[in-house]
């Protein structure tokens, strides 16, 4: 493998790629003027208001499917408040490996690098978020959903063994999706207060995250091997199936009252839910594409998650 240092110009399809420790500096500068502590900017004490939605309604998984259509509205404001618990859950489990990515990331990197220190203001970032997510699920009373034994164990062996293109590959699937759906819910009057000061936190410090992961992930998609390319692509679209898999716990169906199976069967049905799901997805997915991720095995791995048409 070529060495390439950090002052090398580098370009790929989408044009130069700028020096790590000016994007570093950069997202310092922001991260100094716009982050928050949740514990202080958020008022937990407030009572949840009657008649608000935990979650847009559009953006669950059973709008406009026949079993939403018999739904109470009761019953609908229910399924909300616990999808919501499942969407933070899943958070929170992203969050987690993410850390650990980052920690393996700069392992072997100059310890007084703008670039290292971003990377542990980011790491900061994403232990008040889990910590937020946390405290919002059980304020809202609903159970945690952890996601299925199978692929809790299976983000151990990610973990160990991801290489540095995977790790960021990875890192913004968990990122994007979830915080297109974020950036409809802050400003959603009809949803819980709590729930849109959430959101609005989120966004703003995960605008800076991506932003990392993406140049990140230039850099890598050029200077790395053929072979690790071609691994990352693959395990980037086996972490997409993962993830659509384990986007709403389907005992989530279970605890409003449905009929878990059916409740399932009809989410895969649903074309409001592929739109959706894809639209959530197609920032992520163009920005996979430029650079060469969304290639052969990998692509169809994509294309079977459901988050690519």
């Amino acid at each position: 493998m070529t060495t390439v240092t950090d002052s090398e110009v580098l370009r790929d399809a989408l044009g130069l790629l700028r020096d790590r420790e000016e994007v570093a500096e950069r997202l310092l500068a922001s991260s100094a003027k716009h982050s928050f502590d949740p514990d202080k900017e958020l008022d937990w004490d407030a009572p949840f208001e009657d008649g608000k939605w935990f979650w847009p309604p559009e953006l669950l998984s059973l709008y406009d499917t026949p079993m939403w259509r018999k739904m109470s509205e009761d019953q609908r404001f229910e399924l909300a408040r616990h999808e919501a618990a499942s969407l933070g859950s899943l958070g929170i489990w992203f969050e987690i490996i993410l850390m650990q990515l980052l920690v393996r990331h700069i392992y072997d990197k100059p310890v007084t690098s703008k670039h290292v220190r971003y990377a542990l203001t980011e790491i900061a970032d994403e232990c008040r978020h889990s910590m937020m997510f946390a405290r919002v699920i059980q304020k809202g009373g609903s159970p945690t959903y952890p996601v299925p034994r199978l692929y809790h164990n299976l983000a151990r062996v990610l973990k160990t063994v991801s290489t540095t293109p995977g790790s960021f590959a990875a890192t913004l699937l968990g990122e994007e999706i979830l915080d297109w759906m974020q950036r409809l819910t802050f400003p959603d009057e009809r949803v819980q207060t709590l729930m849109r000061g959430v959101t609005r936190i989120h966004v703003v410090e995960e605008a800076r995250h991506v932003r990392y992961a993406r140049e990140e992930l230039r850099r890598q998609m050029v200077t790395a091997p053929a072979w690790e390319r071609e691994l990352t692509r693959v395990s980037c679209g086996e972490a997409a199936r993962v993830f659509s898999t384990c986007f709403v716990n389907p005992k989530v169906y279970e605890n409003v009252g449905l009929d878990r199976r059916e409740a399932v069967a009809q989410v895969k049905a649903s074309g409001h839910r592929r739109e959706v799901m894809q639209s959530g997805a197609k920032r992520l997915t163009d920005f996979l594409d430029d650079i060469g991720v969304l290639r052969g095995v990998g692509r169809r791995l994509w294309q079977s998650s459901g988050l690519l048409a």
